[in-house]
Parts: structure tokens; sequence; C-alpha cells
């Protein structure tokens, strides 16, 4: 998921909170990627950063974990809760475990 710089570390924690991060004895794993996002917020849109009908540009965060699928409903509620954006991006793969 991408978020704003500042949200970041709010995000990290209620995700680890929820149950995503979970690697063997260790809990709240992220890897985190650096990067700018832009976006241009169309009409009816209710920006948390910009205005409408103007492109803005973004320091933000790429977020990477892992997740159970037990704990997927959770982690996803917390997204949802703490992030700025109206419609976080978010993207959830399977993952195959090889023993």
């Amino acid at each position: 998921m991408y978020v704003p710089k500042e949200n970041a570390e709010e995000l990290r924690e209620a995700i680890g909170n929820a149950g995503a991060g979970k690697i063997g004895n260790y809990t709240h794993c992220t890897f985190t990627i650096k990067g700018t996002g832009r976006s241009k917020p169309g009409e009816g849109a209710n920006p948390a950063i910009g205005e409408v009908g103007k492109l803005v540009e973004i320091a933000e965060d790429r977020i990477e974990t892992v997740c159970e699928a037990d704990a997927l409903e959770a982690v996803l509620a917390a997204i949802k809760r703490v992030h700025p954006y109206e419609e976080p991006a978010t993207d959830v793969y399977p993952i195959e475990v090889f023993e």
C-alpha cells in the first residue's frame, strides 16, 4: 500500500496490531520503499491532500508486509480506519509456502 510519509508509522502500527507482519517469533514486520505519488482529484473527490482538478505530488512510503488469511479482514479494516486517502491503494497477493 502507498501512504503519505507522515502517516506511515501510524499505518504500520495499526496493521501490525491487526495481525499483519507475523514471521516466526516476530511481529509488525514490514518493508518500506520511499517514492513519490501523483494524482489529480476529479469532480466529486474529497482529497486529503491537494485540490480538485490540480495535479499533486506526495512523498509516500510503499509498505509491504505479510498477513495470514485469518487476519486479512482485520488488517484491511485497520488500513481503511487510519489511512488518510479516500481510496487507499492496497494490493493483496496470495503466497504459497514451500517447506
